[in-house]
């Protein structure tokens, strides 16, 4: 194995030999670099951002072109560091939390690195149904897609033509986030500036660290993040999950507020200072899970069963009505994994249901949590997790425990413009396609049907 020193180089580099072949990191090393690159556009993205009359911007997105921009806007807000703007993500295809959404009086960013992906594209065509006027959008996307072409067909405000050699969660310093961070009052030289002091030495001991220990079955990466920068789990838990989830190998992020302990649990702390900081620990952690790729013999840059479950979703709409799945009751969960488990295991709780249960969520993992001995559990929403930790769940060691949690029927309508089927129908179809896929791989997985979370005791 390289030492550090050697590592810090061939990373500078962009050594590909560094992760098996064959890899995609000619492809997906853009991110290297691309601080500095952002640190001598800032003042152009300061003045784009002051040239919106908005008070609110809503962005859509999904995976790694939603998750870095939630996380820099719940950062401000949880420090009380009002900029003037009200910043809301839309990544969920729940049809309640689409139709809460502020459009109308809102400026829209609509992100997406393949302009192919089915959330952001539907939510875009949501959005223009109400909101007609082409100057209240800006697009970010690679050059080239389908969505770039259709912006500049309808004449939107702006575009921005990110590099196409960055991988989606690997994007926070690039426009993907550094666009809505302008918008949501941060200095993006001061961020970028942030990340270029990141210590590649201490990140490179931070990945190796991280991948030995996985190897050694402490795979369950508990990331300790303070208050009130606990929403930095959502990004660095993407980020793990779908670089190394993947061949049997991975390590499971567990993002937590709380110190917790087990012989399968390698514990990392984190904790910001500001929220500029930020910078400092996207970088050093892009820096660090490349490195623990390279410890696990993986490659960190692809993604091969993220798209098994789309494919499932997009069968599932062609055939409705949709299919009847199996379900328990609420109370019959917490016997089943106590049935179920194994030493090693963790639980993914999955909730298909409206945003804005972050707290009952929180609670009902912590319930799991004390009522397994302590094992690991993490929790997140659906579709969201889907191009996020899902790639770990079918691809990475046949340890978790997945809940479903689903409502008992799919919820209000909401139409889609120019789509045979409405939001609540997608949200129930993805969930589906999810679960034939967690099944064709032989993951254990139970889904039960509810709305109260709580209910699950």
């Amino acid at each position: 194995m390289a030492g550090t020193d050697e590592l810090v180089s061939r990373l500078r580099e962009g050594d590909a030999s560094l992760w098996p072949e064959p890899n995609v990191s000619a492809d997906r090393l853009g991110w290297i670099g691309v601080p500095r690159e952002i640190e001598r556009d800032a003042r152009r993205l300061r003045s784009f951002a002051d040239s919106i009359d908005q008070d609110t911007v809503v962005l859509l997105g999904m995976g790694g072109s939603s998750l870095g921009p939630a996380v820099l806007a719940a950062v401000r807000d949880a420090l009380g560091e009002w900029s003037g703007r009200r910043f809301v993500v839309c990544d969920t295809t729940d049809p309640k939390t689409v139709s809460d959404l502020p459009l109308e009086d809102a400026f829209i960013l609509v992100s997406s690195k393949s302009g192919t992906t089915l959330e952001p594209n539907v939510l875009f065509d949501h959005a223009r149904s109400r909101v007609k006027d082409p100057s209240r959008y800006a697009v970010i996307t690679d050059p080239g897609t389908p969505l770039e072409k259709l912006a500049v067909e309808i004449g939107v405000r702006h575009v921005f033509a990110n590099r196409p050699d960055i991988g989606g969660r690997y994007s926070v310093l690039s426009y993907f986030g550094t666009v809505p961070a302008a918008l949501a009052g941060y200095d993006v030289a001061e961020l970028c500036g942030r990340a270029l002091d990141a210590d590649w030495t201490e990140a490179v001991e931070l990945g190796d660290a991280m991948g030995r220990a996985a190897l050694e079955g402490r795979d369950k990466a508990t990331v300790v993040v303070t208050e009130p920068f606990s929403s930095f789990g959502l990004w660095i838990e993407q980020l793990i999950a779908e670089s190394t989830g993947k061949h049997g190998r991975g390590c499971v992020p567990v993002p937590t507020t709380e110190h917790e302990a087990g012989q399968d649990r390698h514990v990392i702390e984190v904790a910001p200072g500001s929220a500029h900081e930020l910078g400092e620990h996207f970088y050093r952690f892009e820096l660090a899970i490349a490195v623990a790729g390279h410890v696990l013999r993986i490659d960190p840059f692809d993604e091969p069963n993220v798209a098994e479950s789309k494919a499932n979703t997009n069968r599932v709409l062609s055939e409705l009505p949709l299919p009847a799945i199996e379900s328990v009751a609420p109370e019959a969960v917490l016997s089943w994994i106590a049935s179920n488990r194994r030493p090693g295991d963790y639980v993914s709780l999955q909730a298909y249901l409206p945003f804005g249960q972050d707290g009952a969520l929180e609670s009902l993992r912590r319930r799991v949590r004390d009522a397994n001995d302590g094992m690991a559990v993490t929790a997140g929403y659906g579709p969201r997790f889907l191009h996020s930790t899902g790639q770990l769940h079918k691809g990475g060691p046949n340890t978790v425990l997945a809940v479903q949690v689903v409502p008992p029927s799919p919820t209000a309508e909401l139409a889609i413009p120019d789509k045979g089927y409405d939001f609540g129908t997608l949200i129930a179809a993805q969930a589906i396609g999810d679960h034939e896929s967690l099944v064709a791989h032989e993951r254990r997985v139970l889904r039960v049907e509810t709305t109260d979370l709580a209910a699950i005791l």
